[in-house]
Order: C-alpha cells, then structure tokens, then sequence
C-alpha cells in the first residue's frame, strides 16, 4: 500500500516547506498548495488522504475552503487539520469539520501526531471526542 498523502495548504513557503519536510520524514508524500483556490483544486484532483489547511489564505480563506471541502461528495471525507496563528479562528473551524485545530507555531512532532490521529480515528469516534483532543489545540 502506497504511503498515505498529505496536502499542505499555506501561503507561507518556509511553513510549507518544514511541514512537508517532517511529514516526509514521517512516511507521507505531501502535495502543496498556496492559496484557496488551489486547495481546492487539488483536493478535488488528487483526493489527499488528509490535508493541512492555513486559515489565513490569499483569494479563499481556509474555513471557506474547508466548507465547500465538506460540501462536496468527493472530499467530504478527508480529515482536515486547520492551522492558524489566531485563537480566535478554533471554533468555528471545528465547527465546520475540521479534525483538528493547530496553532502557530506549532511542534513538528504534534503536527505530524494530528495528522496520523486524524487518519487512523473512525468519523464516529473522532465526532464523539473532538472537543477531549486538547493537546492538538496548544491551549
């Protein structure tokens, strides 16, 4: 079985590039995107089996993007990871179906322990228990 692939989508090219590189060096093949637009782009083409998802974008911020994520059939399931310096931005992206909230900046290792978690944790189960997964939070 092929390793899983992770999309990182983040308008800043240091961010990505350490993202990618820890996930790499964790077994995953990664794909990036730098804005909205092409996030959605690719998750519809490629069908990641998760995706790191920056808040603040440049043309379609990243809670939009993770809404129409969620409305369309063919990415409804990919867990999606939210990422963002602002606190404030938490709720609402757990609320719109985000598996986890990270905030910048974040640990290497946390990042790459949300993304394994949000691929190995059943819908059912991760629903049950999303606001319980703290660590993921930096609260």
């Amino acid at each position: 079985m092929p390793d899983p692939t992770v999309l990182m989508v983040d308008d800043d090219e240091e961010i990505t590039c350490a993202a990618c590189l820890r996930l790499r060096a964790a077994g995953y093949r990664t794909l990036t995107a730098g804005d909205g637009d092409a996030a959605l782009a690719a998750a519809v083409a490629n069908h990641p089996d998760a995706i790191l998802l920056d808040v603040r974008l440049p043309r379609r911020n990243g809670l939009s993007v993770l809404s129409e994520l969620k409305r369309r059939p063919e990415t409804t399931q990919i867990p999606i990871v939210m990422l963002s310096a602002s606190v404030v931005d938490q709720q609402a992206a757990l609320d719109a179906g985000a598996r986890f909230f990270l905030r910048k900046p974040y640990c290497g290792d946390t990042l790459v322990q949300a993304v394994r978690t949000a691929l190995t944790t059943n819908e059912a189960a991760f629903s049950a228990n999303t606001r319980s997964l703290g660590a993921f939070s930096h609260d």
